[in-house]
């Protein structure tokens, strides 16, 4: 289920990410949801724009329900993936990410990909995983 999550996150076209959440998803029996964000380090860590993303996210696309067990999981399962995104990254930088959530409604996995740059000649790839029980 983590793999999967790894994977939409690293779809390059729409069309890519609807395949592989269709047949993985129907495969593996587990839903799947992808949304794309965009700022600062400074503006996505600290305002809390990632969190509210995936949340966002996760409720309309069914991945977890509004109850404060499954929050509680998604939100250290973001804060465990961003680690990796955000660690020994200026917060000036700009970043383009891209997430995967997966669930097979015992686990939940959020996985981060995406660019940082305070510079396009200093750009590098980022990625994380977070999983959490249900």
């Amino acid at each position: 289920m983590e793999r999967v999550a790894i994977l939409l996150a690293m779809t390059e076209t729409r069309e890519e990410e609807e395949e592989l959440r269709k047949s993985l998803g129907e495969l593996y029996n587990i839903r799947c949801a992808v949304t794309g964000l965009g700022g600062t380090v400074a503006n996505l860590r600290n305002t809390g724009k990632l969190t509210n993303s995936v949340m966002s996210t996760a409720f309309n696309t069914g991945i977890i329900q509004k109850e404060a067990r499954l929050i509680h999981a998604l939100i250290h399962a973001t804060m465990e993936a961003s680690n990796s995104v955000f660690t020994h990254t200026n917060s000036n930088a700009s970043l383009a990410l891209k997430i995967g959530l997966t669930t097979n409604f015992e686990w939940l996995a959020v996985a981060i990909y995406g660019r940082s740059s305070l510079h396009p000649l200093l750009e590098h790839a980022r990625v994380g995983l977070g999983v959490m029980h249900l």
